[in-house]
């Protein structure tokens, strides 16, 4: 599955580190560059892989409002800046001259990561995710991946796998599976469950080793206390 990219232009060599590292870590891509020059050469060469830059604003060369300027001479890529400027009239500056955001120095991470998810759902670039180790679900377009592949799955398994994932780690009996996915009128019985468990077992492949079975019970998706 793509991951949102971010082009961090930043002249401290720490910080831009320290960012790039904490945003991976948060599963975004990242790409760097270190003064001016380097993020409009940057951009130009894989702007259409990029989803957001966050901008510094003094830098040695070529300052981040000029970057900014001829990045929206062809671009309306979104762009949250970063400085140690915090007066009305500098941030005025940057909303004038076609920033997102704008995030005064010092900053913490998480207040980062925040403003970046903000910048990305007003973009509309912005995937709701939910995800469990290797296997990812794409909320908005409903869609399941393993280990980044594409599984084509029915509504019933998609919603199915949705609820484990949403309880993993709680042993789910298959009264309140069935009640959860087909809903508390449905008339048929438990082993609709156990098929649509096996039909979605197979999808996965036996590599995906997530859902477990509890003898008398029902399921266990993930890690989690049982007796056999």
């Amino acid at each position: 599955m793509k991951k949102n990219r971010i082009l961090i232009v930043e002249d401290e060599e720490k910080l831009a580190r320290t960012m790039g590292d904490f945003l991976k870590f948060q599963g975004y891509d990242v790409c760097c560059a270190a003064n001016g020059r380097e993020a409009l050469a940057t951009f130009y060469k894989e702007r259409k892989t990029l989803d957001l830059i966050l901008l510094d604003i003094m830098m040695p060369d070529i300052s981040g409002y000029e970057v900014l300027k001829e990045i929206r001479k062809t671009s309306n890529i979104p762009v949250i800046m970063l400085t140690a400027r915090s007066s009305v009239e500098d941030q005025m500056s940057g909303f004038e001259k076609g920033a997102d955001d704008y995030i005064t120095k010092p900053y913490t991470l998480e207040l980062v990561r925040l403003h970046i998810e903000a910048v990305l759902k007003r973009a509309g670039k912005l995937a709701n995710i939910l995800e469990y180790q290797d296997i990812s679900v794409n909320l908005d377009a409903k869609k399941v991946y393993w280990k980044d592949k594409y599984i084509e799955t029915t509504r019933k398994e998609y919603e199915l796998l949705v609820y484990f994932i949403e309880n993993s780690g709680i042993v789910l009996a298959r009264n309140n599976i069935l009640d959860a996915v087909w809903g508390y009128d449905y008339v048929g019985d438990i082993r609709t469950v156990d098929t649509l468990v096996k039909q979605l077992r197979k999808k996965l492949t036996e590599e995906c080793t997530y859902i477990k079975s509890v003898y008398g019970v029902g399921y266990l998706f993930g890690e989690g206390n049982y007796e056999e």
